[in-house]
């Protein structure tokens, strides 16, 4: 006998609309297994076989995180199959910065409402960024949760597991001054910093041209995700710290990617500032520091090598560029 209960619709849950988002998803997730997934979905864990081959001292490193208000655009365009990318970005992104391998993937969806064709969108996104990073996307949860959220709205949140070999973990006590500071160009906004750009442009219609697009095309770009980018200059030896740049942006994230005693000394005209930045800068009169100090600005990833890898690495990820170099000093970053 099916799973049903006429009275838990009646109280705003139909359990038969999961079991139909399930089956919409299923070819999806299919794309983003990999060898160590096992089994299928539906079952209480997601099972993953970890291969340590030639590691000598494998450690696990976990991600977590969400979209945030970055979702509130979602809704009002109708839109919901980027924002998954998003969600897998913010957590296998800041894997890498410790030097591990994204392996698998689990997201939690809740929502007023299960429309099983909006779930599908969602979960498309989220494989889309599984794929994107090498993540099998194993298991997951969707709530419908009436009452709690509005019936048109959602929230999504996921983590990631990878894994590096324990002398291969960045480490950020190896950065001296003199090294170089690489940036990783951004997709734009990314996915932090929503709830100041949402108050920016609240009387600025969504469909607004924009940069050869919409103002909310543009702002619904999915984050980069760094992963094939990154993970072959560690495997070469090439990095010493990685620092990913999410809320708090520049003054918050490369410093952590910096022993004590070391800053970061960064040229503002060295920076690579999409038309966006300037745009939500001059309409809402934000504060330059303010700027750097809550987007990303253009730079996604900055890396920190050694002076004598640094061409090596542009010459490996295209659109890096120099950003600057760390010196002496407790500053954190020094923007000049």
């Amino acid at each position: 006998m099916k799973s049903y209960s006429e009275s838990y619709k009646a109280s705003g849950v139909d359990i038969t609309a999961g079991y139909k988002a399930v089956e919409l998803m299923k070819s999806h997730i299919a794309r983003t297994l990999t060898a160590g997934a096992l089994g299928g979905v539906g079952g209480f864990g997601g099972l993953f076989e970890l291969d340590v081959k030639g590691m000598e001292q494998p450690v696990l490193v976990s991600g977590t995180d969400g979209v945030g208000t970055k979702l509130k655009l979602a809704f009002q365009m109708d839109r919901h199959d980027t924002v998954g990318i998003d969600c897998v970005a913010m957590c296998v992104n800041d894997v890498i910065v410790c030097g591990a391998k994204p392996l698998f993937f689990l997201d939690y969806i809740a929502c007023g409402k299960n429309v099983p064709e909006r779930i599908e969108s969602i979960v498309k996104g989220v494989c889309e960024g599984c794929v994107q990073s090498g993540s099998a996307l194993i298991g997951g949860e969707t709530a419908e949760m009436p009452g709690f959220y509005p019936e048109e709205e959602y929230d999504l949140a996921g983590f990631c597991v990878g894994v590096v070999d324990k002398p291969k973990i960045l480490d950020k006590a190896k950065v001296q001054p003199g090294d170089a500071l690489i940036a990783l160009p951004s997709s734009g906004v990314h996915s932090n910093g929503f709830s100041l750009i949402r108050r920016i442009i609240a009387d600025t219609p969504l469909d607004t041209p924009f940069d050869s697009s919409t103002l909310g095309e543009t702002l619904l770009t999915p984050t980069k995700i760094y992963v094939s980018d990154v993970l072959p200059l560690i495997e070469r030896g090439l990095i010493k710290s990685a620092a990913h740049i999410t809320g708090g942006g520049f003054y918050e994230n490369i410093p952590r990617s910096l022993p004590q005693g070391v800053s970061a000394r960064i040229e503002k005209k060295a920076v690579r500032t999409p038309e966006i930045f300037r745009f939500l800068r001059e309409k809402g009169g934000i504060p330059e520091r303010d700027m750097f100090n809550t987007f990303n600005m253009g730079v996604g990833m900055v890396l920190t090598c050694a002076r004598e890898n640094a061409d090596a690495i542009l010459a490996a990820v295209p659109g890096s560029y120099l950003l600057g170099e760390a010196v002496s000093g407790d500053e954190g970053v020094i923007l000049l």
